[in-house]
């Protein structure tokens, strides 16, 4: 069920991230289709990913998927995709998942713990 406009402004007024992720999905209608936004819209939903980006990429997949098939513009429910999934790929696991492994060493804390050694210690009273 859509949220009423007075529940959706309660949750803006309350939450500045809210505010700039709605902010930023109402920005795609630029560059982008009203119907292939509330598809990616609905589609991030589902699969639990709460970011713009994950909007726009659900919303390009849409479009991607609607080239060429004609769609009346007066539908109030986004169609159905081919495949049937909600599938949203978190670009950060993929980005990491190709990161080589770091042959490095692990930095040395020791000089840190000879000035841990040193602290003074508060005079009686003072905290």
């Amino acid at each position: 069920m859509p949220l009423s406009k007075v529940e959706l402004y309660a949750a803006i007024r309350h939450d500045a991230r809210v505010e700039g992720l709605l902010i930023s999905v109402l920005l795609l209608h630029r560059h982008m289709v009203h119907e292939h936004v509330v598809a990616g819209i609905a589609t991030a939903l589902r699969a639990g990913a709460l970011t713009a980006d994950a909007v726009a990429l659900e919303a390009r997949k849409w479009g991607e998927a609607d080239q060429g098939a004609e769609q009346p513009a007066d539908q109030d429910i986004p169609p159905r995709r081919v495949d049937g999934g909600a599938t949203v790929t978190s670009l950060t696991e993929r980005r990491l998942a190709a990161l080589p492994p770091d042959p490095r060493p692990l930095p040395s804390v020791a000089a840190y713990d000879q000035l841990l050694r040193f602290r003074r210690r508060p005079a009686d009273g003072q905290a």
